[in-house]
């Protein structure tokens, strides 16, 4: 009898706790803003104690949100026309976060001006450095993602070569109008332009002429980057690793984007207009990832290239804190993480982010947009964002990410439930 009485009451807990997660509410931490800032940490901890009753409300939060959800476009029957009118040249800059816009903004431009895209090299964060587009993403599939939007080359076009090719900046999410007034008049005087994103520091993009555009934007910003496949299993294998590590409910484990470097710069203990905290240190992310019930057992991956003293704040708390290099196989180590180059460090870091079980943004910026746009496109919608607020009764879903829980996040014009659009 007392048996049936807890699994009774275990089951009208898992009931209230789906009822919490459909009915979100609203916090006003730090939204969709274009301030190009990653995350990071400092501190130490007071111990508070964790329950098996919340411990079951964070495992609930990996059910179900936005199961379902499917593309809103379908891939055109096939190009109008051979794209044969010349070529769009670009790079990849800044690290994964901004590769997703880059290539959105390539993809549109080349298919409105009927121009055939040249794959694009990587350069690193290292003035002069320069990668091959296949050492960190997979070419093959890049070129039959796309093969349906535009024409995709290797093959640089002569102009490239000689460093004679007309560059044209354009702002993030690209409208039709800058197309045609911007760019189309010295595409069509040269044959050939190299385009550059730039990303304003207030958000221009949702213009309602860009609409025409979304659909295409969509399908290259979620559909044409993946990783190569030596950097796919090694970011696999540590997902593996980080699951098996973590002794909680289900062997789930939380990414937190924290890079101690950038948040000291940033200056955390700024308020924004709402007079919210802008970013949260290490400390302060352990109390709040405490204060909602997360296992102590729970394994946390921190994007902090290397250890740093003030992580020791958030392993006080959560024992199981890691950065890549605890979880990098060692065979890799020597590719991967001790390279000249901290880019294939950062793709496998927004790898990570992208899969992982929960993930916690410390500061807004891209990474912590284009994550979530990611994670919402593949339903990984358990996205928390920190609070300084005291609360007896604090649940993860009352910090649900308001890309979530309002629904305000450019994915969800290309993800929904809705009947797809004809390109």
């Amino acid at each position: 009898m007392t048996m049936d009485l807890r699994q009774a009451f275990a089951g009208l807990l898992t009931l209230s706790m789906f009822m919490m997660l459909g009915n979100m509410i609203k916090k006003d931490h730090f939204d969709s803003t274009d301030v190009n800032i990653p995350a990071t940490a400092v501190g130490q901890y007071g111990a508070v104690g964790v329950t098996g009753q919340s411990l079951a409300t964070v495992s609930h939060l990996s059910k179900g949100h936005l199961e379902g959800l499917k593309p809103c476009w379908n891939p055109p029957a096939s190009k109008e026309a051979k794209q044969t009118n010349g070529f769009v040249t670009f790079s990849l800059t800044n690290g994964p976060e901004y590769h997703l816009s880059q290539v959105a903004d390539a993809v549109v431009i080349a298919r409105y001006l009927g121009a055939t895209l040249v794959i694009p090299d990587i350069k690193g964060s290292k003035p002069g450095y320069k990668m091959n587009f296949g050492e960190i993403y997979d070419v093959d599939k890049f070129i039959n993602s796309l093969d349906r939007l535009v024409e995709v080359t290797k093959t640089r076009p002569p102009q490239a070569s000689n460093g004679k090719v007309p560059l044209a900046r354009v702002p993030k999410r690209v409208s039709e109008h800058y197309i045609v007034t911007k760019i189309q008049p010295i595409f069509k005087s040269t044959g050939v332009i190299k385009i550059e994103s730039y990303f304003p520091s207030v958000n221009v993009t949702m213009v309602a002429e860009k609409k025409n555009m979304d659909s295409f934007a969509c399908e290259a910003m979620f559909g044409s980057l993946q990783l190569q496949p030596e950097m796919q299993e090694v970011a696999d294998s540590m997902i593996r690793k980080l699951k098996t590590w973590s002794q909680n409910l289900n062997g789930e484990f939380v990414a937190v984007d924290l890079n101690t470097e950038v948040l000291d710069k940033m200056g955390c203990n700024r308020r924004g207009d709402t007079g919210k905290k802008m970013c949260y240190q290490a400390q302060e992310v352990g109390q709040f990832l405490n204060k909602i019930g997360l296992s102590q057992e729970t394994a946390i991956y921190v994007t902090q290239p290397r250890w740093h003293a003030d992580l020791d704040a958030l392993r006080d708390i959560f024992p199981k804190t890691f950065t890549k290099e605890n979880v990098m196989p060692s065979a890799k180590k020597g590719k991967f993480l001790n390279s000249e180059s901290s880019e294939f460090e950062k793709a496998i870091d927004f790898y990570i982010c992208s899969q992982s079980d929960v993930f916690v943004p410390s500061a807004p910026g891209l990474w912590y947009e284009n994550v979530a746009g990611v994670r919402i496109g593949s339903g990984k919608t358990q996205i928390l964002v920190p609070d300084e607020t005291e609360s007896a009764s604090a649940s993860p879903s009352d910090y649900i990410s308001p890309y979530v829980s309002q629904k305000n996040h450019f994915a969800y014009s290309c993800f929904c439930e809705h009947p797809a659009k004809t390109l």
